[in-house]
């Protein structure tokens, strides 16, 4: 017998804190947000009708929806809040930990499905993996009796991502991810599987966290940002599983960075907050590198006086990192001036944000390539936006002189920004110069 339609309630009471003009802004919004998923969705007024008095949207649409509703929220909803599900258990089922690793990475060693991974529906809707779900989910991972691995393996795992993150550093995501992939599928994954101590095995799924945290990291590079959110994921729940904090942070504060590029503000608030409260024991670098995320995110959302409060403790946390002899870390001066320049730009002071750019840039080790050409265009773009063209064309020449050596998506967004830029001030015979040397290098990234 076919269940009677009960009206939608939970559904209701959303779209009324949503306070959209009507329903069919609300469908409007989600065909949007379809076509960045690669849906060609035709949703009207008259859907959500039908949704309000019980219907359901389909199984494969309805993320779609629940993104939307987050977005407009600001916070996650989940298909149970929504009136889309009976149970709150009801969700998609789990899979096996590594199986998943094995479907992600088949498919990013694939060339000819570069495409198909770019597709996708970047998600604030997502849920951060909880610790009772890793447990369950390690538990029932299947190992293989016939190997067995001791720490040679794990050592061989952190100094392979240790290698691929320099060629990162230097060359860009795009040259480097493929091969972190092959790595994950040949390697990785049969480590994970083998006969361990269990101090071994914790040490396992620490390094293949790290490993993906890099991959996404990679993937986020390349403007690939679903696959990026995809790896970030899978590096937190292995990061869970191993219990190790410090790459569970580092990754929630990489997706936080990743929100904040993608203009949602909010959700890299929720995501640096989160990072922040899963790390009570950190040290004084720790706590720099996750306030000055803080910082950024909360700029974004226009909190000056929280921005300002976070930016503070980390310029403290760092004075204490720094004053010790033997402080090392990938969270340095120069990436604290640049949560400085970023705040600073956020909150409307250009020529505050170009001086602490610029203070960044003379301090960064030589070695970050792709940074150095990220952020020389972006000084550039600062500095046109008060006045400063020249210096802005003398930045632009510098980046583009290392430009074809960075294989990187957020590399080639700058330098499409470049031009976006620079049209209204195209008559001059400087400006023209730089554009026809960036149109050369179209074949590089450049459009």
């Amino acid at each position: 017998m076919a269940r009677g339609r009960t009206a939608n309630l939970k559904l209701a009471h959303l779209l009324a804190e949503c306070r959209w003009r009507s329903n069919g802004e609300f469908a409007r919004a989600i065909n949007r947000a379809g076509t960045e998923g690669g849906f060609k969705l035709r949703y009207d007024e008259s859907a959500v009708s039908h949704w309000l008095s019980g219907t359901r949207p389909m199984a494969k649409y309805r993320k779609v929806v629940l993104e939307v509703l987050s977005r407009r929220l600001g916070r996650v909803v989940t298909a149970f809040e929504a009136g889309f599900v009976d149970r709150p258990d009801e969700e998609e089922p789990s899979v096996d930990m590594v199986e998943g690793l094995v479907d992600l990475g088949s498919a990013d060693m694939d060339p000819s499905r570069r495409g198909v991974l770019g597709a996708g529906l970047y998600s604030v809707a997502l849920t951060i993996p909880g610790w009772p779900d890793v447990v369950g989910r390690f538990e029932r991972l299947r190992s293989d009796p016939h190997s067995r691995i001791g720490m040679g393996e794990v050592e061989s795992v952190i100094a392979m991502t240790e290698r691929i993150s320099e060629i990162d550093d230097q060359f860009g995501g795009r040259s480097a991810r493929p091969m972190a992939a092959a790595f994950m599928v040949n390697n990785i994954v049969p480590y994970l599987r083998a006969t361990a101590s269990e101090e071994v095995r914790r040490a396992m799924l620490s390094a293949a966290a790290d490993h993906l945290y890099l991959s996404g990291y990679m993937a986020v590079d390349e403007r690939l940002d679903t696959l990026g959110q995809s790896y970030y994921t899978k590096a937190l729940e292995l990061a869970l599983a191993a219990g190790d904090h410090l790459t569970y942070c580092t990754t929630l504060r990489g997706m936080s960075v990743q929100a904040v590029e993608l203009g949602h503000g909010a959700e890299a608030v929720r995501l640096a907050e989160a990072a922040s409260s899963a790390s009570p024991q950190a040290g004084p670098r720790m706590r720099a590198f996750l306030a000055g995320q803080q910082a950024h995110s909360l700029a974004r959302t226009g909190d000056r006086a929280g921005a300002l409060a976070m930016l503070r403790a980390a310029e403290v946390a760092m004075e204490q990192a720094e004053s010790k002899a033997k402080a090392h870390g990938s969270y340095d001066p120069a990436s604290l001036a640049y949560h400085v320049a970023q705040v600073n730009h956020e909150l409307g002071d250009r020529e505050g944000a170009i001086r602490a750019l610029q203070r960044s840039e003379k301090v960064r080790p030589a070695v970050y390539r792709r940074a150095r050409v990220r952020h020389r265009a972006m000084l550039a773009e600062w500095q046109v936006e008060v006045g400063r063209v020249e210096e802005a064309l003398q930045n632009w020449h510098l980046a583009l002189d290392e430009y074809p050596q960075v294989q990187s998506g957020r590399a080639d967004d700058r330098f499409r920004a470049m031009v976006a830029v620079l049209r209204p001030h195209g008559r001059g015979a400087q400006v023209r110069e730089l554009l026809d040397r960036a149109r050369s290098m179209a074949g590089e990234g450049v459009g």
